[in-house]
């Protein structure tokens, strides 16, 4: 294991997640319960997709969470779906911009899809709305 890639990657996947309501999904949760079965798969998320891909200059936070979510609604991937609505507000999006994007993406991945998706998108809102009461 690349031990600066590694760092530099978990550095960079702490700025979209936050740690303190145990209902929010979370990397760092996905990585411990697999960690039984694949190991490795934490790390190649830290090392590459944090530590290669989200590190890279061009894109601030807010965009590349935007588009993360853009490609997952296309995908009908509706548990890492969840996952990164909560990484987009925690880098800064507002629901508003995610509501937006999401139904903007209407003809181009269809209603069912992008129903799916608002329909993660108003359950992680209700989880983070709760956290602050």
């Amino acid at each position: 294991m690349n031990q600066d890639r590694y760092q530099l990657g978990l550095d960079k996947l702490m700025e979209y997640t936050l740690t303190d309501n145990k209902e929010i999904a979370t990397h760092l949760k996905i990585s411990e319960a697999l960690e039984d079965i694949a190991p490795d798969v934490a790390k190649y998320i830290i090392e590459f997709a944090y530590g290669e891909i989200y590190s890279r200059k061009g894109l601030t936070n807010k965009q590349r969470a935007l588009v993360t979510i853009s490609s997952l609604v296309t995908q009908g991937t509706e548990p890492q779906l969840e996952l990164h609505i909560n990484t987009g507000l925690t880098a800064g999006l507002t629901e508003e911009e995610i509501v937006e994007s999401i139904t903007h993406l209407i003809p181009y991945t269809g209603f069912p899809r992008v129903l799916n998706a608002l329909t993660v998108a108003k359950k992680v809102f209700a989880i983070r709305h709760e956290d602050k009461h």
